[in-house]
């Protein structure tokens, strides 16, 4: 079946409905007149993935042109045309097999949490493919120089920042894993948590889920690092017993580390316990015997006052406007930056000064798929030239001690693009029961 009969013809967006005004976005949002459809009629049996999950990374100018006018975020007057996570998000899902797609983790997706979430991620692996290259050549250097003391202040600054990066993203897994806040209704045991746990499902939602994130991840890393960027979220989310990844690619690449860099890149919170007591990298930054500013556990939910220019930074790169990145210095990959420089699949247009150099690059991932033969391969020049390092501000020196009270003012929360998820459940509907929306 092609693509003009799996999505339709053009228009059916907004049909059999009106538009109303929506005092939390503050916009526009259509609503459908139609009898909303049983839950069970859209759900799909997802599978937990298996192997490698096949993303389309080769988008033909027709898929392309049909992405931009049904599936683009489209920018509002007035505002500045940046890329945003939820761009990202939404190649990630028209370039996903629809054998992992299902209603909720489409729904999923478009949570405030989730979002932050994401952010957090993308933030981490970002820093983490940095200081491994940093430490790599630090490495090479030191054949020929002496360790001093210096060295060691220096790797403990990038140990120190890559375990608040990972705290970012585990005080958010923790808040999925409990069902708080907006992933409450999605539960394995139900929003009040008195139904039998249903752990299969939940399961195969995580697994695919991940592999999504994944996805979303080197997307907004400029299609860059793959392999590693797999293998050590997998590794920090399942610890290096369970990484399913590692197990298939043997690549044996926490082996080959170096003392200091497994110190670095690791840190000093990873605990080796037996299978039954293992727990992920993640909840054992939480629970990590080391000295954590409380006010990190909050950032994004709850307000708190005199906040740091390193506390700063981080609220805005996970919860704050994309708008804003480039004027307060913050470096979330391609997202902050304008869409001008790049293509509908958010690959960086070549420019008149190294159109040469451009192309090649261009056409040396033309090819690319998300497949541990094709898009496992080292970054190229123009993937690493896309953005500049994160340079993360430094600790305050003084010591931060427990209030006599902790906030509790939320913070103002930024909404998930309602009309963007309701472009994908619909075009999900489409895909698997075509018969039934007339297409």
């Amino acid at each position: 079946m092609g693509d003009e009969e799996e999505e339709g013809g053009f228009g059916g967006m907004y049909e059999d409905g009106h538009w109303e005004w929506d005092d939390n976005t503050e916009s526009l949002v259509f609503v459908s007149d139609l009898p909303p459809k049983p839950v069970e009629a859209i759900q799909i049996l997802t599978k937990a993935p298996t192997g490698t999950v096949e993303f389309r990374d080769d988008v033909d100018l027709i898929e392309q042109i049909r992405f931009r006018r049904r599936y683009q975020r489209k920018v509002k007057p007035g505002q500045e045309e940046i890329i945003s996570l939820q761009d990202v998000k939404d190649i990630a899902l028209f370039t996903a097999p629809v054998s992992i797609l299902s209603p909720m983790l489409i729904n999923i997706l478009h949570l405030p949490t989730t979002e932050r979430f994401i952010r957090a991620l993308v933030l981490c692996c970002q820093y983490y493919l940095q200081i491994a290259e940093e430490m790599t050549n630090r490495i090479i250097e030191l054949e020929k120089k002496v360790r001093t003391p210096d060295c060691e202040i220096l790797e403990r600054e990038y140990r120190d920042n890559l375990a608040d990066l990972r705290l970012l993203v585990a005080k958010e897994y923790c808040i999925m894993l409990i069902g708080g806040g907006d992933t409450r209704k999605f539960h394995h045991m139900g929003p009040h948590k008195k139904r039998r746990s249903l752990s299969d499902k939940d399961a195969r939602l995580f697994e695919t889920f991940l592999r999504m994130c994944v996805q979303i991840v080197w997307l907004a890393l400029g299609r860059k690092s793959f392999n590693q960027i797999e293998l050590e979220v997998n590794r920090i989310f399942k610890s290096e017993i369970f990484n399913a990844v590692e197990h298939t690619l043997q690549t044996g690449y926490v082996a080959k580390m170096s003392k200091e860099e497994r110190a670095v890149l690791l840190g000093h919170c990873v605990r080796h316990d037996k299978k039954l007591n293992t727990r992920s990298p993640l909840v054992n930054e939480v629970f990590c015997h080391r000295v954590i500013d409380y006010r990190m556990m909050g950032l994004g939910v709850i307000k708190c006052s005199q906040m740091s220019s390193r506390l700063q930074y981080m609220l805005i790169a996970i919860a704050g406007e994309e708008e804003i990145f480039k004027e307060m210095g913050v470096v979330l990959g391609l997202i902050g930056l304008p869409r001008s420089a790049f293509d509908t699949m958010l690959r960086p247009l070549p420019t008149a000064t190294e159109t040469g150099k451009s192309k090649a690059s261009m056409s040396s991932t033309s090819g690319y798929s998300s497949k541990s033969s094709g898009s496992m391969r080292k970054s190229t020049i123009a993937a690493q030239k896309l953005y500049p390092d994160i340079v993360l501000p430094r600790k305050e020196s003084k010591e931060v001690y427990f209030p006599p009270a902790f906030p509790e003012e939320p913070e103002t929360i930024r909404p998930c693009s309602e009309t963007q998820r309701r472009r994908w459940l619909n075009r999900l509907t489409k895909l698997l029961y075509p018969q039934q929306t007339g297409h």
